[in-house]
């Protein structure tokens, strides 16, 4: 009978998150996660679009605009309250 640790499916992903440095982690998602948050363009509120690593990437009049232009660049919205 052998004793062997069972890994847990998650064991992997933890020890490859934990090895990244701090600008890969940052970057993490970036390309695949949007978030939208309301703002003020030249005097006019507005919702932002940002990649998850805060770069902006537009801006929608309204949040039904802004996840729908996300999907469509094939990119997951969320949303910051």
């Amino acid at each position: 009978m052998t004793n062997k640790t069972q890994l847990k499916p998650y064991d992997s992903v933890t020890t490859l998150l934990r090895g990244l440095n701090a600008r890969d982690f940052a970057a993490l998602g970036a390309s695949e996660i949007a978030y939208m948050r309301p703002t003020l363009v030249n005097g006019e509120s507005v919702i932002a679009i940002h990649a998850a690593d805060g770069t902006p990437i537009g801006a929608a009049p309204d949040v039904d605009l802004a996840a729908a232009a996300i999907v469509q660049n094939e990119m997951a919205p969320a949303r910051l309250h």
